[in-house]
């Protein structure tokens, strides 16, 4: 027996016409070089008129468009008008190398590419070997070169200017919305296809109470780079509860970010942890009052940075895992009635996981390699496998497909373990683990406890060849400024590790760094470590 419910699809174009109709009066701005400051009624405006100007450009009925922005309303024009009118919205990661750009254009058939006048220099070295690029549409932003050619680059207010607002009408819930690729930590990057129904869902859950609660009088921050994950789904879940927006372009200074969450009484702000560690140091300075979360996520949260936040400014750090594949929410970090009845301890412990697995998410751990499912009990690890309505099932044109298993299981290639409740801790990624003597050692755990130190400001943990134990840990630390990095400091902080992890797990050597690698969205990258220390000679090693 069949429900009796209407069939309609869950589209992009719903969240944009209910924003338009509902929504008009709320604000979206814009700091940085060029600030602006309109409503969602003059938002909605000019993207009808992108919308009619993708039409006349003679793209193609699903084309990819591609943009190559800072955070700003323009890039949220994109953002809409490109899936409402049919076509593909490619982010471009501004942050990668020239070849990884050059191939992911390529990969993806890029036909135009929307790009801010200051990216500019980044952009114009790779056109020659992006064919299937027509046209560029720069973004004025206030700075960069000059472009003259009106056939191949063309101005993006001059484009829109006058057109006749489209309409937009989408069928197929199914049908491509956007595109966004991994940032290529091993071999190229791979594309993520988001449809209309997955982004619509996930908007949805990030109105839910189970992750952020946002809601139609909240002015979230959007700090996370517009090209990663979808900016972590905010600048669709905004529009669909009627939050007003704001954007800070290109300055994400420590400074930037503070004055902005002072001025426009920011309610929630969304980071990597290296953003909160930026601000940390003048949290006095200004007045964070506004805020109500901060909202971090793309690796691991400190235990140390959580407890600073909120013992300083009684600000709580919300933390997620989530990665490209998933859109990118599957847990969040936010304690039940149950657990806000823990000491505060206990609470901090809740807080440096990885959260609860949130609804529409399903999870299961397994023996790397296997079928075998690990129980949930916080203690057996395994590889976290997920399924779920915004959960990639493959990539975009894959050299090698094999993303899921035949069963459709999303290999993460993170190792975890999961409580009885169903929260979520990562121990380690697949690659990052550290196999000594036969026995895996979590890199995340050990790294956890050393930026809990004074005096370490990021710290990282690499396996090194050992002849008898095939690989040991070592630390590579940042201290924070003014600490001296002598042989006495690097006994202080093995000392400090000895008693707060197994013996075996201790890193037999530790190395002062001026800084740990970061990938293009601020991750620990720890490949490049590894290579800069593959041949390092542990002390004792020749035994």
């Amino acid at each position: 027996m069949d429900g009796l419910m209407q069939r309609v699809p869950l589209s992009i174009v719903d969240i944009f016409e209910h924003a338009e109709r509902m929504h008009s009066h709320k604000e979206i701005i814009t700091r940085g070089p060029s600030p602006s400051r309109y409503t969602y009624g003059d938002w909605a405006q000019r993207v009808r008129q992108l919308g009619t100007a993708l039409d006349q450009l003679g793209l193609s009925a699903d084309a990819r468009v591609g943009t190559f922005c800072w955070n700003h309303a323009q890039h949220l024009e994109l953002y809409f008008a490109a899936p409402c009118s049919g076509r593909v919205l490619h982010t471009l990661n501004i942050r990668l190398f020239p070849e990884q750009l050059e191939y992911i254009i390529n990969h993806a058939d890029d036909e135009v590419i929307f790009a801010d006048r200051s990216l500019l220099p980044l952009l114009l070295p790779i056109l020659e070997k992006t064919p299937g690029v027509r046209q560029v549409v720069v973004i004025d932003d206030g700075s960069g070169p000059e472009i003259v050619d009106g056939e191949k680059f063309l101005d993006y207010e001059q484009l829109i200017a006058g057109r006749e607002p489209a309409q937009f009408t989408i069928e197929d819930e199914n049908q491509a919305a956007a595109m966004c690729y991994t940032s290529g930590t091993t071999g190229n990057p791979k594309g993520v296809v988001y449809s209309h129904r997955s982004t619509y869902l996930h908007a949805m859950l990030m109105t839910s109470t189970v992750t952020i609660s946002l809601a139609e009088d909240d002015r979230p921050l959007v700090i996370v780079p517009m090209f990663h994950a979808n900016a972590w789904g905010m600048p669709y879940a905004a529009p669909l509860c009627g939050a007003s927006l704001v954007f800070p372009a290109s300055d994400m200074s420590p400074a930037a970010n503070a004055q902005t969450i002072q001025d426009e009484k920011v309610t929630i702000a969304m980071g990597v942890p290296t953003i909160w560690q930026g601000l940390l140091p003048i949290l006095e300075q200004y007045d964070l009052s506004s805020l109500r979360a901060l909202c971090a996520g793309g690796s691991a949260v400190p235990r140390g940075l959580i407890k600073e936040y909120r013992d300083r400014a009684n600000l709580h750090i919300y933390q997620g895992w989530g990665m490209t594949e998933t859109s990118p929410i599957g847990s969040m970090g936010r304690a039940g009635s149950s657990e806000q009845a823990l000491d505060p301890d206990a609470q901090l412990d809740l807080a440096a996981t990885g959260g609860y697995i949130v609804p529409g998410v399903t999870a299961r751990i397994v023996e790397p390699d296997t079928e075998n499912v690990q129980p949930w009990d916080d203690e057996a690890t395994g590889e976290l496998q997920i399924k779920g309505a915004w959960i990639a099932s493959e990539y975009y044109k894959p050299e090698k497909p094999g993303l899921s298993t035949a069963g459709g299981w999303m290999r993460t290639g993170d190792i975890a373990a999961i409580g009885p409740r169903g929260v979520l801790r990562i121990v380690d990624r697949t690659k990052d683990l550290v196999k000594s003597g036969g026995e895996w050692i979590s890199s995340v755990d050990v790294e956890n406890i050393l930026m809990a130190h004074p005096d370490i400001k990021e710290a990282a943990i690499v396996g090194v060849p050992h002849p008898k134990w095939t690989e040991r840990p070592l630390a590579c630390v940042v201290l924070k400024d003014g600490v001296e990095a002598t042989e006495a400091k690097k006994q202080e902080i093995l000392e400090f590790l000895a008693p707060q992890i197994a013996k075996w797990w201790l890193p037999d050597a530790l190395e002062f760094i001026d800084e740990v690698p970061k990938t293009s969205v601020g991750k620990f990258s720890k490949k490049d470590l590894r290579q800069r220390y593959a041949d390092y000679a542990l002390p004792g090693s020749e035994a």
